[in-house]
Order: C-alpha cells, then sequence, then structure tokens
C-alpha cells in the first residue's frame, strides 16, 4: 500500500496541471450580451464557453465560433466563423463580431461576464441559467 502513495500523490498533482486555465474553465457556461460598450444591446447574442480552447454562439442572424487559448484573465479570439443566413441585423452582427475580436481581458464576477481592451471598449454578458 505504501508503495502506491508516491504513485497516487503524483497522479494528483498531475491532475490540477490538467485544469483549465482558459476564460473557459472560469466562465464555463452560457452567456447572454447585455451591454455593448455600456449600451444596452436588445438583439438577440449568446457567448457559450462550454468547450475549452473554443468560443461559439449565436448572434442575431448566425451561430458562430472561434478558437480561444490564451489563459485566464486574457482573451485571444481567434478568426471568427458564422454561417452565412442573410437577415437585417447583419450590420449588427458584424459590428459584434468585430468588437469580440478585439477582446484581450476578461472579468468573470458572480453572473457578470465583461470583455474589455485596453481602448476602454467592453461587452457585458450574463450567465444563462440552464
Amino acid at each position: 500500500m505504501l508503495r502506491l502513495l508516491p504513485f497516487l500523490t503524483a497522479l494528483l498533482i498531475l491532475s490540477a496541471c490538467l485544469q483549465d486555465e482558459t476564460l473557459s474553465g472560469y466562465g464555463d457556461g452560457l452567456w447572454a450580451l447585455t451591454q455593448q460598450d455600456g449600451a444596452p444591446v436588445t438583439a438577440d447574442i449568446t457567448l457559450d464557453l462550454r468547450e475549452t480552447g473554443q468560443i461559439s454562439g449565436a448572434a442575431p442572424c448566425n451561430g458562430y465560433s472561434a478558437a480561444q487559448t490564451a489563459p485566464y484573465p486574457w482573451v485571444e479570439v481567434g478568426p471568427i466563423t458564422a454561417t452565412r443566413r442573410a437577415c437585417p441585423d447583419l450590420t449588427a452582427e458584424q459590428a459584434y463580431f468585430d468588437l469580440l475580436s478585439r477582446m484581450t481581458l476578461a472579468e468573470v464576477s458572480g453572473p457578470a461576464l465583461i470583455l474589455s481592451n485596453d481602448s476602454g471598449e467592453t461587452l457585458t454578458f450574463r450567465r444563462v441559467q440552464p
């Protein structure tokens, strides 16, 4: 039994090292956009952080996804891929994608997720309860 102790200790340490240190590890779940640069948002836009190293969601017209592997609290959104449906809100959708791609910092505080950058731009989300 004592021979197993070092092995079990090493296994425990290794499992702690494998914890998700990206935004997904801290903000795991689905988030709804409530403010863009401090202004209320009426369009239905979501951000899904349930998959490690990936963000996805629904914008006003299309679903989207991108890589995000920077360690928390930093954010580096990779190229955004989206479906190609047309709708009247394409301008709002493109503005969201452009702003999302410029975010560099994240703060998860209870039911709020705030993405920001050095220029003072912000995206504020609230956690969507399952």
